[in-house]
């Protein structure tokens, strides 16, 4: 039996009614048809006629009601599908590692501005040297500059700092900062007591060494003053050796083109 005939045959059931008025009309009107003769002397009523229309009556009923419950109460059939069970996933081997990500590197001192972000990117453009190591002249007319590794430096980690003083204000400036590559060396930041905005900050590596590099925007102004510029990163374990290091300033003021540059002390 299909799903279709199954389907028909239940509706078919469950609108049947019995008109159980019209079975019970049927078995009087067969009672009522007895012939009617003369009654036997002892008064005895043809009861096994009765009682077979009653027993037929009520096997119909019966019959019909048994029919439809059968009908209704019987789920559909469902073809023979094999379950196929899922593949057990494999447990995870004990004391497999667990990839985890690495704390961030704490450095030294908070500065007064640590507020830019430094992003890789090509060397700025507009003539400047480079900050190579080797002589040193820190300063020039309005212009001079110290170079010295911060106190906060550790066998992990350091500072490298750039004071730069300016008599007059300078209306041009690049400040480039490169910390030679001796294993390890890796930026972790960089910041500068000048506003942030005022400022295009890239680091890159270039030439075995990690160049900073901040350039004033057109239209900005440094003021006369003291300013700070700092590079931060972290290196192989142990005193780390900043003798090849550098600095260099390009600069343009009231007396034109100025530019000083040197290497780094260690701060006591």
């Amino acid at each position: 039996m299909n799903e279709d005939l199954t389907g028909r045959l239940r509706a078919a059931a469950e609108a049947h009614q019995p008109d159980r008025a019209r079975i019970l009309a049927r078995v009087e009107r067969g009672m009522s048809g007895a012939p009617t003769g003369p009654r036997e002397s002892s008064g005895a009523r043809p009861w096994p006629k009765v009682a077979l229309a009653t027993l037929a009556a009520t096997g119909i009923l019966a019959v019909g009601g048994f029919a439809v419950a059968a009908i209704v109460q019987s789920p559909p059939a469902r073809p023979d599908i094999p379950a196929t069970p899922a593949a057990p996933s494999a447990p995870s081997a004990p004391g497999t590692p667990r990839s985890t990500p690495s704390a961030p590197t704490t450095g030294g001192p908070t500065a007064p501005d640590r507020s830019s972000s430094t992003s890789p990117g090509p060397a700025a453009s507009g003539g400047a040297g480079s900050a190579r190591p080797g002589g040193a002249r820190v300063q020039d007319g309005p212009l001079s500059s110290a170079g010295s590794l911060d106190a906060g430096s550790n066998t992990y980690w350091a500072q490298s700092n750039i004071t730069l003083k300016t008599t007059q204000p300078l209306t041009a400036l690049t400040m480039e900062l490169r910390i030679t590559q001796t294993g390890g060396v890796q930026s972790t930041g960089s910041w500068r007591t000048l506003p942030a905005d005022d400022f295009t900050v890239t680091v890159q590596q270039d030439a075995g060494a990690v160049v900073y590099r901040w350039v004033l925007k057109p239209g900005r102004t440094v003021p006369a003053g003291q300013h700070v510029f700092a590079g931060q990163y972290n290196h192989a374990a142990g005193e780390r050796e900043a003798g090849h290091d550098g600095y260099r300033v390009d600069a343009n003021g009231p007396r034109g083109a100025l530019s000083v540059w040197g290497g780094f002390t260690p701060t006591r």
